[in-house]
């Protein structure tokens, strides 16, 4: 196989989901690899499965959470199983900034195995983002950069990577374009369990935030003070760190927010579709809620962002996790028309196809 496509945590299997399946259709054999960074059923697995995806030829079991040491285990582990099958793929595809990807890119640079970026150049040029150290790293060992916009693309001259770059769009805007008869499809079931005629959707995990209980606090502030109802699927790291620092309770206890547990891929686009308005520290809601068929403003509870384009165009607003600011913004959009472009910042859903011709390219 001269391919493999490598994942760990559910946004990248939604977002190489496209990349794979053009890859089958053009005949292309090719090795998957999940590393177990995700490793619960809710957070991973059922994404392989709705997506459609095969079952990964080779998956971990983790033994470590502590970052440095996952990383480790996660390069010998995926060392010795690209070993075990013989001859070593030419190249590895990798999506985005999660350890797995840094795990990945640096095992390849040392088997000397070319490397190809989905997703290369994003830049929050904020240093409390584990995610900001890993996508620095792994586009400056790359081979094959794949920006998703032009400022992707002026990011990575900036820091002279050596690696060739090539501007594909992004493949969420793909993965929804693919699957979006599946969205319509759930939702209705989704929406049965929505007490709400109206409500802001809402998604907060990321470490920066959920791992300080001041910023926790004011979270759990805006949520207390909202002037909409809110559907809130929540992560697991965020109920951990709610139920250790006593914040769950009166997160559960508030009669204008309903509570879900982490849902699958189309239900979660169904209740972004119908939602008035998104509240999100992802990057990946930033990039989804702007494809022509969703459209919806996001208010990113965040310092800074890595998709400024959203900004740009219209579709967002860094609001930081500051209960005034946040909740005076929310007040705006909510009384105000909020006039969203038609085409998606991201791309037009060619990503996949302009990422493969590449990749083909270079094993001819």
């Amino acid at each position: 196989m001269s391919v493999a496509v490598v994942v760990g945590t559910r946004p990248e299997i939604i977002k190489m989901a496209p990349v794979i399946k053009e890859l089958e259709k053009r005949g292309v054999e090719y090795l998957f690899v999940h590393t177990g960074q995700h490793y619960d059923y809710e957070m991973s697995t059922v994404f392989i499965e709705e997506l459609g995806l095969p079952k990964p030829h080779i998956g971990f079991e983790l033994g470590n959470s502590n970052p440095a040491a996952q990383i480790g285990e996660m390069m010998v582990k995926l060392e010795n199983a690209i070993r075990s099958r013989g001859r070593p793929p030419k190249i590895v595809l990798i999506q985005g900034d999660t350890n797995s990807m840094l795990a990945t890119g640096l095992t390849a640079l040392k088997m000397g195995i070319q490397l190809g970026h989905v997703e290369a150049g994003l830049r929050s040029y904020d240093w409390r983002m584990p995610e900001e150290h890993n996508r620095r790293m792994i586009d400056h060992v790359s081979n094959y950069l794949f920006a998703p916009t032009e400022i992707a693309r002026r990011n990575l001259i900036q820091e002279n990577v050596w690696g060739e770059i090539h501007v594909t769009g992004n493949t969420v805007i793909d993965a929804v374009d693919m699957y979006f008869d599946r969205v319509e499809n759930a939702e209705q079931k989704v929406l049965e369990n929505v007490p709400f005629d109206e409500y802001a959707l809402v998604t907060f995990h990321r470490a920066e935030n959920v791992d300080n209980v001041d910023t926790l606090r004011n979270f759990v502030r805006i949520l207390q003070r909202s002037p909409i109802p809110i559907v809130f699927p929540i992560h697991p790291r965020t109920r951990k760190r709610l139920e250790e620092h006593g914040l769950l309770g009166a997160v559960e206890e508030l009669k204008h927010i309903k509570l879900m547990q982490p849902l699958g891929y189309f239900e979660f686009l169904a209740l972004m579709r119908r939602c008035r308005v998104v509240l999100t520290d992802s990057g990946g809601l930033q990039e989804e809620a702007t494809h022509p068929r969703i459209r919806k403003f996001v208010l990113v509870l965040r310092e800074s962002t890595e998709r400024p384009e959203a900004v740009l165009a219209g579709f967002a607003r860094v609001v930081s996790v500051n209960p005034v600011v946040v909740l005076a913004e929310l007040e705006k959009v909510l009384s105000e028309e909020v006039k969203l472009p038609d085409k998606s910042p991201f791309g037009n859903g060619q990503a996949t196809k302009r990422i493969v011709d590449v990749i083909l390219n270079k094993l001819a």
